[in-house]
Protein backbone atom coordinates (compact mmCIF):
# COMPACT_ATOMS: atom_id res chain seq x y z
CA UNK A 1 0.00 0.00 0.00
CA UNK A 2 1.29 3.48 -0.84
CA UNK A 3 1.57 6.30 1.68
CA UNK A 4 -1.67 8.04 0.61
CA UNK A 5 -3.71 4.83 0.90
CA UNK A 6 -2.22 4.14 4.33
CA UNK A 7 -3.19 7.63 5.50
CA UNK A 8 -6.75 7.20 4.19
CA UNK A 9 -6.97 3.80 5.89
CA UNK A 10 -6.03 5.22 9.28
CA UNK A 11 -8.14 8.36 8.79
CA UNK A 12 -11.35 6.56 7.79
CA UNK A 13 -10.92 4.00 10.56
CA UNK A 14 -10.51 6.75 13.17
CA UNK A 15 -13.48 8.73 11.81
CA UNK A 16 -15.65 5.61 11.93
CA UNK A 17 -14.56 4.95 15.51
CA UNK A 18 -15.25 8.56 16.51
CA UNK A 19 -18.73 8.46 14.95
CA UNK A 20 -19.50 5.25 16.82
CA UNK A 21 -18.27 6.28 20.26
CA UNK A 22 -19.69 9.82 19.97
CA UNK A 23 -23.09 8.32 19.02
CA UNK A 24 -23.54 10.44 15.92
CA UNK A 25 -26.55 10.03 13.62
CA UNK A 26 -26.83 6.34 12.51
CA UNK A 27 -26.79 7.35 8.84
CA UNK A 28 -23.49 9.21 9.32
CA UNK A 29 -22.07 6.22 11.20
CA UNK A 30 -23.19 3.92 8.40
CA UNK A 31 -21.58 6.03 5.66
CA UNK A 32 -18.27 6.47 7.52
CA UNK A 33 -18.08 2.80 8.46
CA UNK A 34 -18.87 1.75 4.88
CA UNK A 35 -16.02 3.90 3.55
CA UNK A 36 -13.69 2.54 6.25
CA UNK A 37 -14.59 -1.04 5.29
CA UNK A 38 -13.44 -0.39 1.71
CA UNK A 39 -9.95 0.70 2.80
CA UNK A 40 -9.62 -1.94 5.52
CA UNK A 41 -10.69 -4.65 3.05
CA UNK A 42 -8.06 -3.45 0.59
CA UNK A 43 -5.47 -3.60 3.37
CA UNK A 44 -6.51 -7.15 4.22
CA UNK A 45 -6.39 -8.16 0.57
CA UNK A 46 -2.86 -6.80 0.21
CA UNK A 47 -1.71 -8.56 3.38
CA UNK A 48 -3.27 -11.83 2.25
CA UNK A 49 -1.61 -11.60 -1.16
CA UNK A 50 1.73 -11.09 0.58
CA UNK A 51 1.16 -14.08 2.87
CA UNK A 52 0.10 -16.17 -0.16
CA UNK A 53 3.48 -15.47 -1.76
CA UNK A 54 5.16 -17.26 1.12
CA UNK A 55 2.51 -19.90 1.87
CA UNK A 56 1.30 -20.77 -1.66
CA UNK A 57 -1.93 -19.75 -3.33
CA UNK A 58 -4.14 -22.53 -1.92
CA UNK A 59 -3.09 -21.90 1.66
CA UNK A 60 -3.19 -18.17 0.99
CA UNK A 61 -6.75 -18.46 -0.29
CA UNK A 62 -7.70 -20.54 2.73
CA UNK A 63 -6.18 -17.96 5.08
CA UNK A 64 -8.06 -15.16 3.33
CA UNK A 65 -11.36 -17.02 3.62
CA UNK A 66 -10.67 -17.73 7.29
CA UNK A 67 -9.60 -14.21 8.21
CA UNK A 68 -12.35 -12.70 6.07
CA UNK A 69 -14.97 -14.82 7.83
CA UNK A 70 -13.59 -13.88 11.24
CA UNK A 71 -15.44 -10.58 11.02
CA UNK A 72 -18.69 -12.30 10.06
CA UNK A 73 -18.29 -14.85 12.84
CA UNK A 74 -17.77 -12.11 15.41
CA UNK A 75 -20.82 -10.21 14.12
CA UNK A 76 -22.92 -13.38 14.18
CA UNK A 77 -21.86 -14.21 17.75
CA UNK A 78 -23.07 -10.78 18.86
CA UNK A 79 -26.38 -11.38 17.06
CA UNK A 80 -26.70 -14.86 18.65
CA UNK A 81 -26.21 -13.40 22.10
CA UNK A 82 -28.97 -10.92 21.33
CA UNK A 83 -31.22 -13.80 20.29
CA UNK A 84 -31.59 -12.50 16.72
CA UNK A 85 -31.49 -15.97 15.20
CA UNK A 86 -33.50 -15.10 12.08
CA UNK A 87 -31.04 -12.36 11.17
CA UNK A 88 -28.12 -14.71 11.87
CA UNK A 89 -29.50 -17.33 9.47
CA UNK A 90 -30.28 -14.67 6.88
CA UNK A 91 -26.72 -13.29 7.13
CA UNK A 92 -25.29 -16.81 6.74
CA UNK A 93 -27.49 -17.31 3.68
CA UNK A 94 -26.39 -13.98 2.27
CA UNK A 95 -22.74 -14.80 2.89
CA UNK A 96 -22.97 -18.10 1.03
CA UNK A 97 -24.83 -16.74 -1.99
CA UNK A 98 -22.79 -13.53 -1.95
CA UNK A 99 -19.50 -15.41 -2.21
CA UNK A 100 -20.73 -17.92 -4.79
CA UNK A 101 -22.51 -15.37 -6.99
CA UNK A 102 -21.24 -11.84 -6.35
CA UNK A 103 -17.61 -12.40 -5.32
CA UNK A 104 -16.98 -15.30 -7.68
CA UNK A 105 -19.01 -13.67 -10.47
CA UNK A 106 -17.22 -10.33 -10.21
CA UNK A 107 -13.82 -12.05 -10.05
CA UNK A 108 -14.53 -14.18 -13.14
CA UNK A 109 -16.05 -11.22 -14.99
CA UNK A 110 -13.21 -8.74 -14.40
CA UNK A 111 -10.53 -11.38 -14.80
CA UNK A 112 -12.20 -12.52 -18.02
CA UNK A 113 -12.20 -9.01 -19.44
CA UNK A 114 -8.42 -8.96 -19.11
CA UNK A 115 -7.73 -12.60 -20.01
CA UNK A 116 -9.92 -14.37 -22.59
CA UNK A 117 -9.94 -17.69 -20.73
CA UNK A 118 -8.74 -18.47 -17.21
CA UNK A 119 -8.12 -21.99 -15.95
CA UNK A 120 -7.64 -23.65 -12.58
CA UNK A 121 -7.47 -27.13 -11.05
CA UNK A 122 -10.44 -29.18 -12.28
CA UNK A 123 -10.17 -31.71 -9.43
CA UNK A 124 -10.39 -28.89 -6.89
CA UNK A 125 -13.46 -27.49 -8.64
CA UNK A 126 -15.15 -30.89 -8.50
CA UNK A 127 -14.39 -31.38 -4.80
CA UNK A 128 -15.64 -27.90 -3.95
CA UNK A 129 -18.87 -28.60 -5.82
CA UNK A 130 -19.38 -31.87 -3.95
CA UNK A 131 -18.78 -30.21 -0.59
CA UNK A 132 -21.29 -27.45 -1.33
CA UNK A 133 -23.84 -30.12 -2.31
CA UNK A 134 -23.30 -31.79 1.07
CA UNK A 135 -23.85 -28.42 2.76
CA UNK A 136 -27.16 -27.97 0.92
CA UNK A 137 -28.27 -31.47 1.95
CA UNK A 138 -27.30 -30.80 5.58
CA UNK A 139 -29.37 -27.60 5.63
CA UNK A 140 -32.23 -29.11 3.64
CA UNK A 141 -32.83 -32.27 5.69
CA UNK A 142 -33.67 -30.63 9.08
CA UNK A 143 -36.12 -28.26 7.37
CA UNK A 144 -37.88 -31.13 5.58
CA UNK A 145 -38.19 -33.22 8.74
CA UNK A 146 -39.50 -30.28 10.73
CA UNK A 147 -42.11 -29.36 8.11
CA UNK A 148 -43.28 -32.90 7.27
CA UNK A 149 -43.16 -34.62 10.67
CA UNK A 150 -44.19 -33.62 14.15
CA UNK A 151 -41.01 -33.39 16.19
CA UNK A 152 -40.63 -31.53 19.44
CA UNK A 153 -38.55 -28.42 19.98
CA UNK A 154 -36.00 -30.42 21.97
CA UNK A 155 -35.72 -32.98 19.16
CA UNK A 156 -35.19 -30.16 16.66
CA UNK A 157 -32.38 -28.75 18.78
CA UNK A 158 -30.84 -32.21 19.20
CA UNK A 159 -30.98 -32.77 15.44
CA UNK A 160 -29.39 -29.34 14.87
CA UNK A 161 -26.53 -30.11 17.28
CA UNK A 162 -25.88 -33.51 15.67
CA UNK A 163 -25.91 -32.08 12.14
CA UNK A 164 -23.64 -29.22 13.25
CA UNK A 165 -21.18 -31.69 14.74
CA UNK A 166 -21.12 -33.81 11.57
CA UNK A 167 -20.51 -30.71 9.42
CA UNK A 168 -17.61 -29.55 11.59
CA UNK A 169 -15.98 -32.99 11.42
CA UNK A 170 -16.51 -33.02 7.63
CA UNK A 171 -14.86 -29.60 7.28
CA UNK A 172 -11.87 -30.54 9.44
CA UNK A 173 -11.49 -33.73 7.37
CA UNK A 174 -11.56 -31.58 4.20
CA UNK A 175 -8.69 -29.46 5.54
CA UNK A 176 -6.72 -32.64 6.27
CA UNK A 177 -7.50 -34.00 2.79
CA UNK A 178 -6.78 -30.84 0.82
CA UNK A 179 -3.83 -29.48 2.78
CA UNK A 180 -1.99 -32.68 3.72
CA UNK A 181 -2.97 -36.11 2.34
CA UNK A 182 -3.96 -35.00 -1.20
CA UNK A 183 -2.23 -31.64 -1.41
CA UNK A 184 -0.48 -32.45 -4.71
CA UNK A 185 -3.73 -33.52 -6.38
CA UNK A 186 -5.39 -30.20 -5.62
CA UNK A 187 -2.40 -27.92 -6.22
CA UNK A 188 -3.14 -25.37 -8.94
CA UNK A 189 -0.32 -24.93 -11.46
CA UNK A 190 -2.54 -23.93 -14.36
CA UNK A 191 -2.29 -20.19 -13.81
CA UNK A 192 1.21 -20.20 -12.39
CA UNK A 193 -0.17 -19.75 -8.90
CA UNK A 194 2.54 -21.85 -7.29
CA UNK A 195 5.32 -20.53 -9.48
CA UNK A 196 7.53 -17.58 -8.76
CA UNK A 197 7.33 -14.98 -11.49
CA UNK A 198 9.92 -12.78 -9.81
CA UNK A 199 7.24 -10.70 -8.06
CA UNK A 200 8.51 -9.96 -4.59
CA UNK A 201 6.15 -8.80 -1.83
CA UNK A 202 6.86 -5.47 -0.17
CA UNK A 203 6.58 -6.99 3.30
CA UNK A 204 8.61 -9.72 4.95
CA UNK A 205 6.98 -13.00 5.97
CA UNK A 206 6.72 -11.92 9.61
CA UNK A 207 5.50 -8.45 8.63
CA UNK A 208 2.86 -9.93 6.30
CA UNK A 209 1.45 -12.09 9.09
CA UNK A 210 1.37 -9.16 11.52
CA UNK A 211 -0.39 -6.94 8.98
CA UNK A 212 -2.86 -9.74 8.20
CA UNK A 213 -3.81 -10.07 11.86
CA UNK A 214 -4.01 -6.27 12.28
CA UNK A 215 -6.23 -5.95 9.20
CA UNK A 216 -8.55 -8.68 10.48
CA UNK A 217 -8.94 -6.93 13.83
CA UNK A 218 -9.73 -3.66 12.05
CA UNK A 219 -12.31 -5.39 9.85
CA UNK A 220 -13.96 -6.88 12.93
CA UNK A 221 -14.22 -3.50 14.67
CA UNK A 222 -15.50 -1.60 11.65
CA UNK A 223 -18.01 -4.33 10.83
CA UNK A 224 -19.34 -4.30 14.39
CA UNK A 225 -19.73 -0.52 14.32
CA UNK A 226 -21.50 -0.68 10.99
CA UNK A 227 -23.87 -3.47 12.02
CA UNK A 228 -24.78 -1.42 15.09
CA UNK A 229 -26.43 1.11 12.78
CA UNK A 230 -28.48 -1.39 10.78
CA UNK A 231 -31.45 -1.59 13.16
CA UNK A 232 -31.99 2.17 12.92
CA UNK A 233 -31.57 2.11 9.14
CA UNK A 234 -34.01 -0.80 8.86
CA UNK A 235 -36.66 1.22 10.69
CA UNK A 236 -35.86 4.43 8.84
CA UNK A 237 -35.93 2.99 5.31
CA UNK A 238 -38.36 0.11 5.84
CA UNK A 239 -36.01 -2.74 4.90
CA UNK A 240 -37.04 -6.26 5.95
CA UNK A 241 -34.93 -8.14 8.49
CA UNK A 242 -34.31 -10.90 5.94
CA UNK A 243 -33.03 -8.44 3.32
CA UNK A 244 -30.80 -6.70 5.86
CA UNK A 245 -29.34 -9.99 7.07
CA UNK A 246 -29.00 -11.65 3.67
CA UNK A 247 -27.53 -8.72 1.77
CA UNK A 248 -26.40 -5.72 3.85
CA UNK A 249 -24.82 -7.68 6.74
CA UNK A 250 -23.45 -10.35 4.39
CA UNK A 251 -21.86 -7.87 1.98
CA UNK A 252 -20.34 -5.89 4.86
CA UNK A 253 -19.01 -9.00 6.58
CA UNK A 254 -17.46 -10.30 3.36
CA UNK A 255 -15.91 -7.08 2.09
CA UNK A 256 -12.44 -8.53 2.59
CA UNK A 257 -13.01 -11.48 0.27
CA UNK A 258 -14.60 -9.20 -2.35
CA UNK A 259 -11.47 -7.13 -2.89
CA UNK A 260 -8.91 -9.91 -2.48
CA UNK A 261 -10.59 -12.34 -4.88
CA UNK A 262 -11.14 -9.70 -7.56
CA UNK A 263 -7.56 -8.43 -7.36
CA UNK A 264 -6.16 -11.96 -7.69
CA UNK A 265 -8.42 -12.77 -10.65
CA UNK A 266 -7.27 -9.63 -12.45
CA UNK A 267 -3.68 -10.86 -12.01
CA UNK A 268 -4.68 -14.12 -13.74
CA UNK A 269 -4.62 -16.02 -10.45
CA UNK A 270 -8.17 -17.30 -10.90
CA UNK A 271 -7.41 -20.45 -8.91
CA UNK A 272 -6.72 -18.41 -5.79
CA UNK A 273 -9.81 -16.24 -6.46
CA UNK A 274 -12.02 -19.33 -6.71
CA UNK A 275 -10.42 -20.73 -3.57
CA UNK A 276 -11.33 -17.54 -1.70
CA UNK A 277 -14.91 -17.25 -2.96
CA UNK A 278 -15.91 -20.92 -2.87
CA UNK A 279 -13.70 -21.68 0.13
CA UNK A 280 -15.36 -18.92 2.12
CA UNK A 281 -18.84 -20.28 1.29
CA UNK A 282 -17.74 -23.76 2.34
CA UNK A 283 -16.34 -22.41 5.58
CA UNK A 284 -19.58 -20.55 6.33
CA UNK A 285 -21.80 -23.57 5.61
CA UNK A 286 -19.62 -26.32 7.10
CA UNK A 287 -17.92 -24.51 9.98
CA UNK A 288 -19.22 -21.05 10.91
CA UNK A 289 -22.94 -21.96 10.93
CA UNK A 290 -22.36 -25.15 13.00
CA UNK A 291 -20.07 -23.27 15.41
CA UNK A 292 -22.84 -20.71 15.98
CA UNK A 293 -25.24 -23.55 16.87
CA UNK A 294 -22.82 -24.68 19.59
CA UNK A 295 -22.20 -21.08 20.73
CA UNK A 296 -25.95 -20.62 21.21
CA UNK A 297 -26.13 -23.99 23.03
CA UNK A 298 -23.48 -22.95 25.55
CA UNK A 299 -25.23 -19.58 25.88
CA UNK A 300 -28.30 -21.41 27.17
CA UNK A 301 -30.67 -21.14 24.20
CA UNK A 302 -29.83 -23.41 21.27
CA UNK A 303 -30.34 -21.98 17.78
CA UNK A 304 -31.73 -24.59 15.42
CA UNK A 305 -30.20 -25.13 11.99
CA UNK A 306 -33.61 -24.98 10.26
CA UNK A 307 -33.54 -22.38 7.47
CA UNK A 308 -36.62 -20.99 5.74
CA UNK A 309 -37.75 -22.26 2.34
CA UNK A 310 -36.68 -18.99 0.72
CA UNK A 311 -33.19 -19.17 2.22
CA UNK A 312 -32.77 -22.82 1.21
CA UNK A 313 -33.92 -22.07 -2.33
CA UNK A 314 -31.42 -19.20 -2.61
CA UNK A 315 -28.53 -21.36 -1.37
CA UNK A 316 -29.48 -24.27 -3.64
CA UNK A 317 -29.69 -21.97 -6.68
CA UNK A 318 -26.30 -20.41 -5.89
CA UNK A 319 -24.64 -23.81 -5.45
CA UNK A 320 -26.21 -25.20 -8.65
CA UNK A 321 -25.16 -22.35 -10.96
CA UNK A 322 -21.68 -21.88 -9.45
CA UNK A 323 -20.98 -25.63 -9.62
CA UNK A 324 -22.15 -25.73 -13.25
CA UNK A 325 -19.84 -22.86 -14.22
CA UNK A 326 -16.68 -23.93 -12.34
CA UNK A 327 -16.79 -27.72 -12.75
CA UNK A 328 -14.77 -27.70 -16.00
CA UNK A 329 -11.91 -25.74 -14.42
CA UNK A 330 -12.18 -22.94 -17.00
CA UNK A 331 -13.92 -19.56 -16.90
CA UNK A 332 -14.62 -16.50 -19.06
CA UNK A 333 -16.20 -13.09 -18.52
CA UNK A 334 -19.69 -14.15 -19.67
CA UNK A 335 -19.89 -16.86 -17.01
CA UNK A 336 -19.07 -14.23 -14.40
CA UNK A 337 -21.86 -12.05 -15.77
CA UNK A 338 -24.32 -14.96 -15.42
CA UNK A 339 -23.40 -15.42 -11.76
CA UNK A 340 -23.96 -11.73 -11.04
CA UNK A 341 -27.29 -11.82 -12.91
CA UNK A 342 -28.55 -14.60 -10.63
CA UNK A 343 -27.36 -12.60 -7.60
CA UNK A 344 -29.36 -9.58 -8.76
CA UNK A 345 -32.46 -11.74 -9.26
CA UNK A 346 -32.17 -13.07 -5.70
CA UNK A 347 -31.44 -9.57 -4.37
CA UNK A 348 -34.61 -8.09 -5.89
CA UNK A 349 -36.63 -11.06 -4.60
CA UNK A 350 -35.33 -10.67 -1.03
CA UNK A 351 -35.91 -6.90 -1.17
CA UNK A 352 -39.58 -7.36 -2.07
CA UNK A 353 -40.28 -9.83 0.75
Amino acid sequence: MNKLTSILLILTFCLSAAAHFLHLDPLIQFILSSIAVIFVAAFLGKATESVAHYAGERLGGFLNATFGNAAELIIAIFLVREGLYDMVKASLTGSIIGNLLLVLGLSIFLGGLKYKTQSFNESLAGMNGSLMTVAVIALFVPAVFLNTHTITENQTKTLSLLVAGILIVSYLAWILFSMITHKDLLTDYSDGAELDHGEKPKWSKKGSIIYLIAATVMVAFVSEWLVGTLESLTTQFGFSEVFVGAFLVAIIGNAAEHSAAVLLAMKNKIGAAVEIAVGSSLQIALFVAPILVFVSFFSGNTMDIVFTTIELAAIAVAVFISKSITQDGSTNWYEGLLLMAVYCILGVSFFLI
